[in-house]
């Protein structure tokens, strides 16, 4: 089993929006891919209630069965509309994949 975990700091403001506002229509549009991408485990995401200097915006909690069904996920044409809003939105990337 793979653990995709990935966490991201938002712009102040994106699109017309504000953090908040790209915060929750990026987390949604991830949450949607639950039943498009069949390689999806789970996924879940979580947005951060205490801030500060080191903290992100949102947290990106995922998993699937092989490495192989995670690059599919990361390929997935639905993935990569939400990946092209992101490049917009976020600030800042971070990521750890591990097996379980």
């Amino acid at each position: 089993m793979i653990q995709h975990i990935v966490m991201w700091k938002f712009k102040e403001s994106a699109l017309n929006n504000t953090r908040e506002e790209n915060i929750n229509e990026f987390a949604s549009r991830l949450e949607a891919l639950v039943g498009v991408i069949d390689e999806i485990v789970s996924l879940k995401t979580g947005k951060n209630i205490l801030p500060g200097e080191t903290a992100s915006d949102l947290v990106l909690l995922s998993e699937f069965n092989s490495l192989n069904d995670l690059e599919k996920y990361n390929n997935h044409p639905e993935h990569q509309k939400i990946l092209a809003f992101g490049k917009k939105v976020i600030a800042e990337r971070r990521a750890v994949d591990f097996e379980m």
